[in-house]
Order: structure tokens, then C-alpha cells, then sequence
């Protein structure tokens, strides 16, 4: 039996993190809980830390940013929301950490920075998503040569087949069909900009050219990643609707680890269903495509600009369908740089948000239901 790996939570008292604390609470044999950091639940993070026997706890940045290079850890699991998790996920790398990857954020808003403290201090990124540890299950062992492209599905959120969606409420938008999430990323789920964000995030994960990378619905989110390979046949992963299986996945690569789960039962299920993208619906995913492919901020502002606008539905200042076109009018007047240093990252992250919020000030307002 390996030694257990030491871990450090940035981000334990959100859904990612607590999920990752029932996931070593049940394997106490692989895993020792080092250290905890949350935003701002210090009820709960003082109760988490008094249960795992933790002496290293803290709130806010400079507490992540302190554990984040921790020496006694070996993992940093990095569950911020948003794009304030960069910072932490930079310092785990610089620090040689093995980062396990759920703020994708950061590797959206910073690819080329992590990349260059990867380099610099010797750390690699494991990722948590559930799509793209599918992705890296399938691509395990095969040559790029041997990969035609890399396909990621989404659920394709609560609106699917909704005729109008100008009049979505935040309660409607927090109503997921199949996963349980924080609620800025069941937000971006029911946009469909958290798969914009996880197409920018594979890009970085696995060094495919954006049109080498798809996005299919699959509203049934069984299959979670697919590979089409050169010969025409296509490697696809399936499981269960459970983020705990990636967590572990991340947590313990690359073995692979027995935790009781239950696989998808086909025979069961019967069918798979798939479905092309509505892009006219759902304009996030191109809005994606085009600042992927423009590089250096532009990703950073499109992520700025998303949170800004997201925040600001679920208080009701707007209406869902102002959110990508907040975000595309950030697109059109950003002026880009390069992403390599943090802190040009972050003046362009400012930037993008004061945008941002001069545009929620002249949007349509909503009413208290969070309509038009």
C-alpha cells in the first residue's frame, strides 16, 4: 500500500469541497487532510477541521495562497469559484504541487501563466471535471498521432428545449435535470458557458487546436468525453452522475481506485441519446471558439465578463438572456495582451469586469421575479 498522499482543500466548504472530504473520509488509508481554506463559511470550515483534525485552516487568498505551497502537502485540490482561484493554482505549481483541477478558471483565464509556473517549479494539473478526467481516461496510452479530435458533452441544462428564454429565473436557471452544483457553475451550465469555459480548459489540459475539439448534448450526461481516433472508431467513458468518481480519480492518479460505485447499467438504460448544439440558442459556445482562438486575454476578459453577469441574474439586475450578450460586448472592446505573467492577467480581468458592470447598468432591468 502506498503512503498516504497529503492533501490541502482550497475551497472545502463549497460542493466540490465537501464532496472531496466524504471522498478521503472513506479511503483514510490513502488520503491525510493537511489543510482547509473556504472564502468565507468559517462556521463550517471550523467544524470540518475540528472533525479531520486539521491545525492548518484559514479563510480568504492569502490563506490559499500560504497552503497552496504548503511543503507538508503532496496534492492541492483547488475548488475556488472563479477566477480567483488562479493565484493559488499558480503557487501550487511553482511549489511542485499536484494540482487537482476543479477551478478551470484558472486555466482559462491563466493557461499560459500555469503552464510557465509548471515549467518553473515542476507541478502538474490533474483534472477534476468530469468531462475532462473522461477525456483523460480515453486518451491514456494513445499516441496524438493517433487522435483525430476530442469531443466533450454537456447536458445541455435545463432550457434544452425551452421556446423562450427570455423570462428564466434564477430559480429556474438553479434547477439542474442531472448534476448538483455550486450555483454560479448551474448558471453557466443552463448558458451553456460552462462548457465554453471547459473547452478553453481542454485545450490547455491536452494541447488540442480548437477545431480539434467538439462539443455534443447528451442530456442524459452518461457519456462524459469521446476521442474519435484516425481509423474511425471513437473511444467514449460512461459513468454515473457523481462527482466523487473524478474527485477520486484526481485525488489518487494514476491509479485507479475501488470505491463501491455502481457502473452505468446499459443493458437498463437502453438507449444513448445525442443532440447537435443550438448555437443560435445558445451563442456561449462560439463566443468561446472565438476568444480561444483570438488567445492571450481574451479568454480572461470572456470568463471576467461571465461572472460579472452571472452574479448579477442571480440578483436579479438582469435577465438570462443578457448574460452572453454582456459577455459578447466585453469580446468586441476588449484590447488583448499576452497571458503570461499573473499580473497582466489580472489588470485584464479588472478590466473586463468594470466592463462588465458599466453594461449591467444599462441593461434591461429585471423585475423581482427576475424577468423583463
Amino acid at each position: 500500500m502506498p503512503s498516504r498522499r497529503r492533501v490541502v482543500i482550497l475551497g472545502s466548504t463549497g460542493s466540490i469541497g465537501t464532496q472531496a472530504i466524504q471522498v478521503m473520509a472513506s479511503h483514510p488509508d490513502r488520503f491525510e487532510v493537511v489543510g482547509l481554506v473556504s472564502g468565507s463559511n468559517e462556521d463550517l470550515l471550523h467544524r470540518q477541521a475540528a472533525d479531520l483534525h486539521v491545525e492548518r485552516v484559514g479563510l480568504g487568498a492569502q490563506t490559499a495562497l500560504d497552503l497552496a505551497r504548503l511543503p507538508d502537502a503532496d496534492v492541492v485540490l483547488n475548488a475556488i469559484v472563479g477566477a480567483a482561484g488562479l493565484p493559488a493554482s499558480i503557487a501550487a505549481l511553482e511549489a511542485g504541487k499536484t494540482l487537482a483541477l476543479a477551478n478551470k478558471e484558472s486555466l482559462v483565464a491563466g493557461g499560459a501563466a500555469c503552464a510557465d509556473a509548471t515549467v518553473r517549479g515542476g507541478g502538474r494539473v490533474v483534472p477534476v471535471d468530469s468531462e475532462h478526467a473522461a477525456l483523460a481516461q480515453c486518451l491514456r496510452g494513445l499516441e496524438r498521432e493517433a487522435v483525430a479530435r476530442i469531443v466533450l458533452t454537456a447536458s445541455g441544462g435545463p432550457f434544452r428545449t425551452r421556446a423562450d428564454l427570455s423570462e428564466v429565473t434564477p430559480e429556474e436557471a438553479l434547477a439542474h435535470p442531472t448534476w448538483s452544483m455550486g450555483p454560479k457553475v448551474t448558471v453557466d451550465s443552463a448558458t451553456l458557458m460552462n462548457k465554453a469555459l471547459e473547452v478553453i480548459e481542454a485545450h490547455h489540459l491536452f494541447g488540442f487546436d480548437f477545431s480539434d475539439i467538439g462539443v455534443v448534448v447528451h442530456p442524459q450526461s452518461i457519456v462524459h468525453g469521446l476521442v474519435d481516433l484516425v481509423d474511425g472508431s471513437t473511444v467514449l467513458q460512461a459513468a454515473p452522475t457523481d462527482m466523487r468518481i473524478p474527485i477520486l480519480g484526481a485525488l489518487s492518479a494514476p491509479d485507479i481506485v475501488p470505491a463501491g460505485h455502481v457502473p452505468v447499467d446499459l443493458a437498463a438504460l437502453r438507449e444513448l441519446r445525442f443532440e447537435p448544439v443550438d448555437h443560435e440558442r445558445f451563442p456561449a459556445l462560439e463566443l468561446a471558439y472565438r476568444a480561444g482562438t483570438a488567445g492571450g486575454t481574451y479568454p480572461c476578459a470572456l470568463n471576467a465578463a461571465n461572472e460579472v453577469a452571472v452574479q448579477a441574474f442571480l440578483e436579479r439586475s438582469i435577465p438570462f438572456t443578457a448574460i452572453p450578450e454582456i459577455v459578447e460586448t466585453v469580446l468586441d472592446r476588449h484590447e488583448g495582451g499576452e497571458a503570461n505573467e499573473l499580473d497582466a492577467v489580472l489588470e485584464a480581468d479588472e478590466r473586463a469586469r468594470t466592463l462588465a458592470r458599466v453594461l449591467i447598468g444599462e441593461a434591461p432591468a429585471a423585475d423581482k421575479t427576475g424577468n423583463r
